[in-house]
């Protein structure tokens, strides 16, 4: 009971902003609101290892398979939506920091990936110093949201992942995103960051952009076996109710592997509950957005 008192006290603290006590506005994603051109969802949280990446290469992936057409934009310097997707990082010549610092046309610089529908712009080194090179440019904020602009007709959803900090880049991809996805760990000091990130959402949609959205939050690395990552979801859900995904990623070894043979794991083991997962959160993402009718009992696959 001590821990869960414990959460809870601190899932609310960390949602108050300064001394006024304002909460932040958890604003759900439109479920009506669903423009021709493609979805712009950026995957953030300052804390790493919670399973931004893991999340945009099988999400990215289940959607193509699900027959959309999917773009995942690597905004970490990390790069590891990059390799996690077959790609070698030594061999790539151009990446996001070029669209972003010398206006080169990302067309150019898209890979397409083993997936039919699922393209890739991939990230660098190099964007390490991208934010410092940034700082006296105008508009410095809306700079990745002009590189997707060119490219947005062509894909059904554009995922970016972003880096582990609330940096200028990341700042670029919610300004540039239409809704934010959210990994939660299911480990307490997973939640620590959670006010940190919901106070910049917050900022970013009280004036870069307004229409930024939260898709929904993830939770991440479930280990049904443990108490406290029962804690963690029955308080995390009871807090944000139905802006949490039904559909919660296990811990599974299939996922752990998949990147180090540069494939999303429905590529590596489609029968693997990791990749089962990312299935369902596809499923469920598209029936958020109303592109599918799928009846409850369907959504879940055995």
């Amino acid at each position: 009971m001590f821990i869960n008192a414990k959460l809870l006290f601190t899932i609310t603290k960390w949602l108050k902003i300064g001394g006024d006590s304002k909460i932040v506005n958890l604003t759900p994603a439109n479920k009506n609101r669903r423009d021709a051109m493609g979805k712009v969802i950026a995957i953030s949280n300052q804390k790493g290892g919670v399973g931004k990446t893991t999340s945009a290469i099988n999400l990215g992936a289940s959607l193509a398979v699900l027959e959309k057409r999917v773009l995942i934009i690597d905004a970490d310097p990390q790069a590891n939506a990059t390799s996690g997707s077959g790609f070698d990082i030594k061999k790539v010549k151009t990446s996001i920091y070029e669209c972003l610092i010398e206006d080169a046309d990302p067309r150019k610089i898209i890979l397409n990936s083993e997936i039919e529908m699922l393209d890739l712009i991939p990230s660098h080194i190099d964007l390490v110093g991208a934010e410092i090179e940034m700082l006296n440019m105008n508009e410095r904020e809306y700079m990745l949201k002009n590189v997707i602009g060119q490219i947005r007709d062509d894909y059904d959803y554009i995922l970016i992942d972003c880096s582990p900090s609330l940096g200028l880049i990341t700042v670029n991809a919610l300004t540039a995103a239409d809704s934010v996805i959210i990994p939660v760990q299911c480990e307490y000091f997973a939640l620590e960051g959670l006010g940190k990130l919901l106070n910049t959402i917050n900022i970013i949609q009280r004036g870069l952009n307004p229409d930024l959205e939260i898709e929904g939050f993830l939770l991440t690395m479930y280990d049904g076996r443990l108490r406290l990552s029962n804690q963690v979801v029955d308080e995390v859900k009871k807090h944000f109710q139905q802006m949490v995904f039904e559909t919660i990623i296990q811990r599974n070894i299939k996922l752990s592997e998949a990147p180090s043979f540069g494939k999303p794991a429905i590529l590596y083991d489609a029968e693997s509950r990791g990749a089962v997962s990312y299935l369902n959160l596809a499923r469920e993402l598209l029936q958020r957005n109303e592109e599918t009718l799928l009846k409850q009992e369907e959504k879940v696959l055995d």
